[in-house]
């Protein structure tokens, strides 16, 4: 039995085909379920009722308090040999139409709004599969009986978060900012509402990569969301998922963060942020074969999530399949133009590949679209740099910058570290570097890039070490 989960993740059938060949019917008769038994199906707003779509999470709970007997017409549909249930095919990434302003109830507002109404129309079909389940499981009756008492949110609260998980998904700055606003809301219409908390964690997960928030601040407010999620709902797979992430990145308590990932999983097999985080911790690590396994599970599960595809081809790259890695990262540079991580990850590879110029425009982009006046002011010096000196005019030329950054608090100490130590500055390098372990920097957690002129030294050795005391905890 899956925990209550997010309605919105999931896997996504787009058309009325999909949704027909999950149940093994024909498209009349899963329209005629919508009508006169609630299947729950979604209409993009603003598109009409011919554009639907559905989470394959959702039917299957829907499904769980059905009974579907043989029908007449489905022989004689015409529409094609169904699939089994669940089976479905790789789609190119699909890109969601822009919602309209949705601070006002407006007339496009509806159909969004009915969706988050069916969803709550349904809990009692839910809840009774989950009171059936604790007859049948023996020994994990505890487990299920904990998933039936779990709060109900009020509707008003589920329509802000099934809001705010749609501008989370678009991981842009501004998206992002919106997706808390709603989250915020929703908290503040039902406290006790666990996915809410969960929402903002997941927000500040992402703000400090998508956004221009400093690490030192979106990591704590995320840490602490987390937390008050858990102590909510201690069944919530999201709430230990998106604990782990924080855990591991902020507070670098590796083992901590493992077990809290895998509690995730335990809960939920099926949820698919906790395959993909999980994926990024084990690549984190260099545990290549762990992490690619994690990944493909998130890729069945979501086949058209655009940040899943990203993070998988840099983990190609970073596993040795380089050239997999880089016809991907290539191909959803152009499907999908807005997702820095996609221009981030290119950069990083163009760079080892020592093709300079191609990574500092990919760079240049980053900070463009993350809206990063820091990342802009690099981007400039690097450029003027490298074109009057190659690269050591490059470092040069950014060092001053770099350097101003890292006093103010919003640069990186790892990032200067390595200008440093390639302008042979040994003690400066060291003391950047001990900078970064202070501000638990993630660069410094992972060691990338390396800082190959420092390996031997034994004040770098002594910080790596402290770092692999901390990740062992």
């Amino acid at each position: 039995m899956a925990a209550h989960r997010d309605p919105l993740v999931g896997k996504r059938l787009d058309s009325w085909k999909e949704i027909a060949a999950f149940f093994g019917r024909a498209e009349r008769t899963v329209k005629r379920w919508e009508t006169e038994r609630g299947l729950p199906v979604h209409r993009v707003p603003g598109s009409g009722r011919g554009v639907v779509f559905a989470y394959t999470d959702e039917l299957g709970d829907w499904l769980k308090g059905r009974t579907l007997e043989p029908e007449a017409d489905e022989s004689a549909s015409g529409e094609g040999e169904a699939t089994k249930p669940g089976a479905t095919k790789f789609r190119a990434p699909h890109v969601s139409p822009p919602l309209p302003d949705v601070g006002t109830q407006s007339d496009a507002d509806q159909p969004f709004l009915r969706t988050a109404r069916l969803a709550a129309w349904l809990a009692p079909v839910v809840l009774a599969g989950v009171l059936i389940a604790v007859f049948s499981v023996g020994s994990r009756g505890l487990h299920f009986k904990a998933l039936a008492n779990r709060h109900a949110p009020n509707p008003e609260a589920q329509e802000l978060y099934l809001k705010g998980r749609y501008y989370w998904n678009r991981r842009t700055p501004e998206d992002l900012n919106k997706a808390v606003d709603y989250f915020t809301q929703a908290i503040v219409q039902d406290p006790s509402y666990a996915e809410a908390y969960v929402g903002l964690a997941d927000c500040y997960n992402l703000l400090r990569e998508f956004g221009a928030m400093p690490p030192g601040e979106a990591y704590p407010r995320a840490l602490a969301a987390a937390q008050r999620a858990v102590e909510l709902d201690n069944a919530s797979a999201e709430a230990h998922n998106s604990l782990a992430f924080a855990t591991f990145w902020w507070s670098w308590q590796g083992a901590t963060a493992e077990r809290k990932f895998q509690r995730a999983l335990e809960l939920n097999p099926n949820l698919v942020r906790a395959h993909h985080w999980y994926a990024t911790y084990l690549m984190a690590l260099h545990r290549w074969p762990e992490a690619l396994d994690q990944m493909e599970q998130a890729q069945r599960l979501e086949p058209s999530s655009t940040a899943i595809l990203a993070d998988k081809g840099f983990l190609l790259w970073r596993a040795g399949h380089r050239d997999e890695g880089l016809a991907l990262l290539k191909q959803l540079e152009t499907a999908e133009p807005l997702l820095s991580s996609t221009d981030s990850y290119l950069g990083q590879i163009y760079w080892e590949q020592k093709d300079y110029a191609k990574a500092l425009t990919e760079w240049r982009r980053v900070a463009e679209m993350r809206h990063d006046a820091a990342g802009l002011a690099l981007a400039d010096a690097r450029e003027k740099g490298f074109a009057a000196g190659g690269l050591k005019g490059m470092w040069e030329s950014e060092l001053p910058v770099e350097k101003d950054l890292v006093d103010r608090g919003s640069g990186s100490a790892y990032d200067l570290a390595v200008t440093y130590a390639a302008l042979g500055k040994k003690p400066e390098a060291l003391a950047c570097l001990q900078l970064a372990f202070d501000r638990r920097e993630a660069s410094m957690l992972i060691g990338e890039p390396a800082i190959t002129t420092l390996e031997d030294d034994p004040q770098y050795r002594q910080l790596r070490t402290q770092v692999a005391e901390r990740l062992a905890q």
